[in-house]
């Protein structure tokens, strides 16, 4: 079997939005500036052109920084070419990558930046990975699923998580069944779970120019410093953000993210808490300390490393300091990059395109065949499984297992005998048409026992089907949100370069890719 790909919109589990933002909606053309297209890349080339050079100074001086210590480091100095610009993906720190779809993005946003060179040679164009090292959701990214079982890594660390020392780290690494040796490597001779993240990251996609960005960096936050203080001063952003939900609702679109007065936070010695204004007083939530509007000024400008950008602001500081064109990500953070245009125009910023990151289903060979001998599609796959039992049902059974055909045939004579009793006792309407109800479910009834009755007959057949369910959709799951990238070493050591040959992030489809040949 062959990797084959399925149209997002075939599948269930993709949000309206998302759809409707790749087929080009008009309803949604002033929610972004450029289509996700190779002619929308033409324009944001264009109009990305001016990106300041001071700023590109800074962000290779930053870069230069991080890699000290590593070995192939990719060209950084490119950069500093006013005809280099960025493609970006981002996310949390996961252990190990943490589960498929993690390098999911990471592979369509090289892929996407080979896929600019080979159409806009003149150009150069550098993936990048942005590291969400100032996240401090540790619950969210403290464990790894390998072999249907979970490993946690437990620590009294507090604040952004990519400060984290690597202390005790040894403890958990111990308690894995496996791990590859380059992520034994990183974790046991970094000493930061940020350094850790970037090592192994480097490892594995250095060598195809990918470049591991850590903002939390006052020199790169020092360029932010305007946006920072209209945020703090101002309260410019709410209403914007509000504004572009607003429409979102207005067109039948659920919302992911809503604005604060104030989007950011306070970070510094183990805590990144909100900062919120109480009267005159501006204060760290949760703990005791507070500024003046003075005193929270000079702060910010004594210390930007201390101020912290939320869901809001945090991708308008990516593209602030980045000559990026394109950011991609999962359905949800295309959704929630949908509500905030706004802002980007509040800064006379330039809005990237917006793309979703490639998206697989990997298919061991014992699940394909499964698969294939019993007639499943690949779409029906991501039914849950009641219903793709009810389908598989009713796709093989010999008989007809429902009554519409004799409920069709039957409703006109009801419908008489209705005006016949009318026409005797019009009262007696309510209780005729209760009577038919009943008739209706008890049919309903009996249908649902026939259907029961010639699910035992494919007793072998539904239970093959939950068992690759399960395999495919651990715990319910979608594969990629999951498992980890070394479940499917054993089987498929060449995955990533795999990956690299088969996605296409222009493509938006579902790939799957079969881990073993049919005939293997």
């Amino acid at each position: 079997m062959p990797t084959q790909s399925y149209p997002l919109s075939h599948l269930s589990g993709f949000n309206s939005l998302l759809i409707d933002y790749l087929e080009e909606k008009s309803n949604l053309k002033n929610l972004y500036q450029n289509s996700p297209t190779i002619s929308g890349f033409k324009n944001q080339l264009e109009d990305k052109k001016h990106f300041p050079l001071e700023h590109r100074k800074i962000l290779v001086k930053v870069l230069e920084d991080q890699y000290q210590g590593l070995d192939n480091v990719p060209a950084l100095g490119k950069l500093l070419d006013e005809k280099t610009f960025t493609v970006t993906t981002g996310h949390q720190l996961n252990l190990m990558t943490g589960p498929l779809y993690v390098i999911y993005k990471i592979v369509s946003t090289i892929n996407l930046a080979k896929k600019l060179k080979a159409e806009y040679p003149s150009y150069h164009f550098i993936p990048v990975y942005w590291m969400a090292t100032e996240d401090h959701d540790w619950d969210e990214i403290n464990h790894v699923h390998l072999q249907d079982a979970t490993y946690a890594w437990n620590t009294e660390q507090t604040g952004a998580v990519g400060r984290f020392s690597l202390e005790g780290m040894q403890d958990f690494l111990q308690s894995l069944p496996f791990s590859l040796p380059v992520f034994q490597q990183a974790y046991t001779q970094s000493k930061t779970l940020a350094e850790a993240v970037r090592c192994y990251m480097h490892e594995l996609f250095g060598q195809e120019g990918l470049v591991c960005l850590d903002a939390d960096d006052a020199r790169l936050k020092s360029l932010f410093l305007p946006v920072m203080e209209a945020d703090l001063m101002d309260h410019v952003h709410e209403s914007l953000v509000e504004k572009q939900n607003q429409q979102l609702n207005n067109l039948g679109y659920k919302t992911q993210i809503n604005a604060r007065g104030i989007n950011l936070f306070y970070l510094h010695d183990g805590i990144r808490e909100r900062i919120e204004k109480q009267g005159d007083v501006y204060k760290v939530l949760n703990q005791a300390i507070q500024f003046s509007s003075q005193e929270l000024k000079n702060e910010l400008k004594l210390h930007p490393e201390r101020f912290s950008p939320n869901v809001v602001l945090r991708p308008l500081y990516q593209e602030y300091i980045l000559p990026n064109l394109a950011y991609l990500g999962g359905p949800a953070e295309v959704a929630y990059w949908l509500q905030l245009k706004g802002i980007f125009d509040q800064h006379q910023i330039l809005y990237p395109i917006l793309l979703p990151r490639n998206f697989a289903l990997l298919l061991p060979g014992v699940e394909q065949k499964r698969v294939e001998k019993l007639g499943i599609s690949i779409p029906d796959l991501f039914l849950d499984v009641s219903s793709l039992i009810r389908k598989y049902v009713l796709d093989n059974t010999v008989y007809s297992l429902d009554f519409k055909q004799e409920i069709e045939d039957v409703n006109p004579i009801l419908e008489q005998m209705i005006q016949k009793a009318m026409q005797v006792d019009p009262t007696l309407e309510g209780l005729i048409l209760a009577e038919k109800q009943r008739w209706l479910n008890g049919l309903n009834r009996m249908e649902k026992k026939l259907k029961r009755a010639e699910e035992k007959n494919h007793e072998t057949a539904i239970r093959q089907i939950k068992e690759v369910k399960n395999r495919l959709f651990p715990h319910g799951q979608w594969q990629e949100r999951y498992n980890n990238l070394q479940d499917f070493y054993p089987e498929k050591p060449s995955l990533i370069q795999d990956l690299l040959a088969s996605f296409d992030p222009l493509n938006f489809e579902l790939y799957v890719i079969p881990l073993k040949s049919s005939n293997a």
